[in-house]
């Protein structure tokens, strides 16, 4: 509706809709936060956790909304049949902007639980959402480098007994636990430093996948498989605000992840551990032939 407007002034408007949507949503977040810090009844924690991730969802979806009202952007979702809003499910997607978070939100609205995702432990200090993720469980993590553990063996294992709790407190929860596994944004710099066997994909790490895995158990086989494409080309957050972002591609498959993945120790087991990269590996082919086929067929309908 707004998309006639300059783009500098659509992209300013635009922040500060999303600016004030935020600080909208944050503060009955903020207060049920404190709420929870305060009494350590669980089931009662568990009511409170439940109505923070309706709050986010909401949240998003007014984010959603504005855009949809002031962005001209052609949207193509294409979910699996069958997505529960109380379901359980492990995701993994590929990476190239930080648009990409936000392309999810619209393409899963309230068809599927609200997406958590592994975060740096410094993230806790960004202002306003650094509390909200502690609040909705996002898992912070620390990881440590192999120097690190090779001058302090005691920090071995230290991030799969991060992760196994921080899955705990979802075991009994809605879910969708989300994963980026190339780990950092695409860019061409990227691919070409990797020298990455992938045409569109930087290679993908699969340890964090592996220890989420093992954490939840079988019990959370499900596997949302996802593929995100800019058939016009990825741009920034900035590029989007402004309405310079024309059409994506948010394409969703449902897995079944192998028994036999649940049964190792991707730390321990070498043999193990090079059948989880082999499966990994497989699942990237895949992804890269099928964003290949999406922008052939977006081509097609220009």
């Amino acid at each position: 509706m707004l998309y006639w407007l300059p783009a500098p002034l659509l992209g300013t408007l635009m922040a500060l809709l999303l600016l004030i949507n935020t600080v909208f949503w944050v503060i009955p977040l903020y207060i049920l936060v404190l709420v929870k810090l305060l009494i350590p009844v669980r089931p009662l924690r568990r009511l409170i956790s439940r109505t923070l991730s309706l709050i986010a969802q909401s949240w998003a979806m007014v984010n959603t909304l504005m855009a949809r009202l002031c962005l001209r952007i052609e949207y193509d979702n294409r979910l699996p049949a069958g997505l529960a809003p109380q379901g359980q499910y492990l995701a993994c997607a590929n990476h190239q902007s930080w648009n990409d978070i936000f392309m999810l939100m619209q393409a899963f609205g309230y068809k599927a639980p609200f997406f958590k995702f592994f975060l740096k432990q410094e993230l806790i200090w960004v202002p306003l959402l650094g509390l909200a993720w502690w609040g909705l469980d996002y898992p912070f993590m620390k990881r440590y480098t192999r120097a690190q553990i090779e001058k302090n063996p005691a920090l071995k294992g230290k991030d799969m007994e991060t992760t196994r709790k921080a899955c705990a407190k979802f075991r009994d929860e809605p879910v969708m636990v989300l994963n980026f596994l190339e780990g950092t944004r695409f860019t061409p710099a990227k691919h070409t430093r990797q020298a990455s066997p992938y045409r569109y994909l930087l290679k993908p790490k699969s340890g964090g996948f592996a220890f989420a895995m093992a954490a939840f158990g079988e019990q959370l086989n499900s596997l949302l498989d996802i593929t995100i494409v800019y058939p016009d080309g990825s741009r920034g957050f900035w590029d989007f605000l402004c309405g310079r972002v024309g059409r994506v591609i948010v394409d969703v498959r449902e897995l079944t992840i192998p028994h036999e993945l649940y049964e190792g120790d991707y730390e321990s087991d070498p043999a193990f551990r090079a059948r989880f990269h082999q499966w990994i590996s497989q699942l990237w082919s895949e992804k890269d032939a099928r964003i290949a086929q999406l922008l052939a067929e977006a081509g097609d309908r220009r």
